[in-house]
């Protein structure tokens, strides 16, 4: 059943990211955006990185810029993106679960709107945590729970159906432990990013560094 449901995701966003407009748009998350200004350029990645748009954002600020999507759709997107914009990304087509990164420290990983299968979402956010460079920072915007009341009213503003794909407070601190909070906060935003992210919904605001066990 897991591959099954693997197969049919991996079919979904395929077919989402095969039209010539990019679905969320290709300007970068605002979130990510200004943190990302805040830090000194080196190494990051980003897990379900979709079409580009906050990795190749990032390639032009001079990160050296690891995107993972399974969509090979996604990827031809970025790639088109990245040579727009006279950028270079490494972007992988795999589960970020399967990708072998930890001779790869980074200096940052963004996890934007990064919603996994409920099995694997733990598993995957400590496999991250173990990949930051001392002094690294995991910057996360993704729905809350409470994101289904506002899906239920405007489903152009997106997000999974499933609560189990989605993120509490509680569920963040305990997957990043090991992280120094920087920033954390439920809240309410608008946005409008592209077609699919359109409207008020809940997100999860999380900032967190790795600091000397």
């Amino acid at each position: 059943m897991e591959k099954q449901s693997e197969l049919k995701y991996k079919e979904f966003w395929n077919e989402r990211y095969q039209d010539s407009n990019y679905a969320y748009g290709k300007e970068p998350n605002m979130f990510f955006k200004e943190q990302l200004q805040k830090l000194k350029p080196g190494a990051i990645l980003l897990p379900a990185d979709g079409e580009g748009r906050n990795g190749v954002f990032a390639a032009k600020l001079g990160w050296e810029v690891t995107a993972v999507d399974l969509s090979k759709e996604g990827h031809r997107k970025a790639l088109q993106l990245a040579s727009e914009q006279h950028v270079n990304i490494d972007y992988v087509v795999e589960d970020i679960q399967n990708v072998e990164l930890l001779n790869k420290p980074f200096d940052a990983i963004a996890l934007i709107y990064a919603h996994f299968s409920s099995w694997k979402i733990s598993p995957i956010h400590q496999k991250l945590t173990q990949l930051l460079k001392e002094n690294g920072m995991i910057i996360f915007e993704a729905y809350s729970k409470k994101h289904l009341a506002y899906k239920e009213v405007n489903p152009k503003v997106g997000g999974p159906g499933d609560i189990d794909m989605l993120f509490s407070l509680e569920q963040i601190r305990a997957d990043f432990k090991d992280l120094e909070i920087q920033v954390l906060e439920e809240k309410e935003i608008i946005l409008n990013e592209g077609e699919f992210h359109k409207g008020t919904g809940s997100v999860i605001r999380f900032v967190g560094k790795r600091i000397s066990q």
